[in-house]
């Protein structure tokens, strides 16, 4: 089958993807039958372009890590907005990958809602839409017999919307804990090894890992947001980043790192999530783990879920060192399942 690919965000991760796109080109077609080109892509500083015959995807690479705009490659004139552009894109699958917004999921819900409209599956890496707008895109999806998928909203390309999706039919989930968040277990790590707190903090903004503002990071919003994520998908109660107890690692001093491994501890940001009842209960806060915890040997950029189930006690999952090559991973395995109805 040939697809026909719309590219909206083209950061980090979408450019990723692109690249990772064409390194995949003979595997498709081989393995899985797919042939594809990409029809649109729009960035959120660097313009867009539209060609229904199919863009140069290098150049477009080449324009925009040179700083230049992508307009000279579009062949028809290109909407300002995403809404608009995805309507004047013919595709056939629409990658959203605009930044996260957790106080809403906007303005990428409205993308995903209109390349569902317009009849393409609809894939992002974005939590904020699965968080803020789950069962309206799901449920859109379905009557419309397209797939609204997200692997990489939660650790990136770590199998763990679709391991519940597929190899665990009939599992309960009633609870899991892990550390969600990769910045900030490199910044106790940092401040472990001797740094303080802000020199951590530089040290990872220089990484890439953290934003220019680092807030979202250290006061905890992306561990909430990740929490709310696995509760509204996986256990079936809806879940803001709001509802989610939230306390961050503003608080932790190189004293308070000393003492815990002095007492052969560490601290790490817990993300927990359990089931009372109709409820669940979301809390992200920084605690001390021992040797005996599998939270202890969770080191630098990695992260670890660990989930409890009705018929399997403990199934964890570890990711190494993610980066936006894992991620844009995660955006291929959904759009191959996409392809095949997995």
């Amino acid at each position: 089958m040939h697809v026909r690919l719309v590219l909206v965000g083209f950061g980090n991760v979408g450019r990723a993807l692109a690249r990772l796109l064409m390194r995949k080109r003979e595997t498709l077609a081989r393995d899985y039958g797919i042939t594809f080109q990409v029809n649109g892509i729009l960035t959120g500083r660097r313009g867009g372009c539209i060609n229904p015959e199919g863009l140069d995807v290098e150049r477009a690479l080449s324009l925009v890590e040179s700083g230049a705009r992508l307009d000279e490659l579009s062949t028809v004139p290109v909407p300002s907005t995403g809404v608009e552009f995805i309507r004047a894109c013919p595709g056939d699958v629409l990658f959203e990958n605009t930044p996260v917004n957790v106080v809403n999921g906007q303005p990428a819900i409205d993308h995903l809602r209109t390349a569902l409209e317009q009849g393409m599956h609809a894939i992002t890496a974005n939590k904020g839409p699965v968080v803020h707008g789950y069962a309206s895109l799901k449920a859109l999806a379905e009557r419309v017999g397209r797939r609204f998928l997200f692997e990489s909203a939660v650790m990136d390309g770590a199998p763990i919307f679709s391991l519940f999706r597929g190899p665990l039919p009939a599992a309960e989930l009633r609870g899991f804990r892990g550390i969600l968040n990769s910045t900030t277990n490199l910044i106790l790590e940092l401040m472990e090894n001797g740094k303080t707190f802000d020199e951590a903090v530089k040290i990872t903004q220089d990484l890439g890992l953290a934003e220019t503002d680092p807030s979202g990071d250290i006061d905890g919003w992306d561990a909430s947001i990740k929490v709310a994520a696995l509760s509204t998908v996986l256990m079936g109660v809806p879940l803001t980043p709001q509802d989610v107890d939230r306390t961050g690692i503003r608080g932790i001093t190189p004293q308070m790192i000393a003492e815990a491994r002095a007492a052969g501890e560490r601290w790490k940001l817990v993300c927990t999530a359990r089931r009372e009842g109709d409820r669940v209960l979301g809390k992200v806060a920084p605690q001390r783990v021992s040797p005996d915890s599998p939270l202890y040997s969770i080191s630098g950029s990695s992260s670890f879920v660990m989930f409890e189930m009705d018929v399997l006690p403990g199934l964890g999952i570890v990711e190494s060192d993610p980066g936006p090559e894992t991620t844009a991973y995660g955006l291929l395995a959904d759009f191959i399942n996409a392809m095949r109805g997995a």
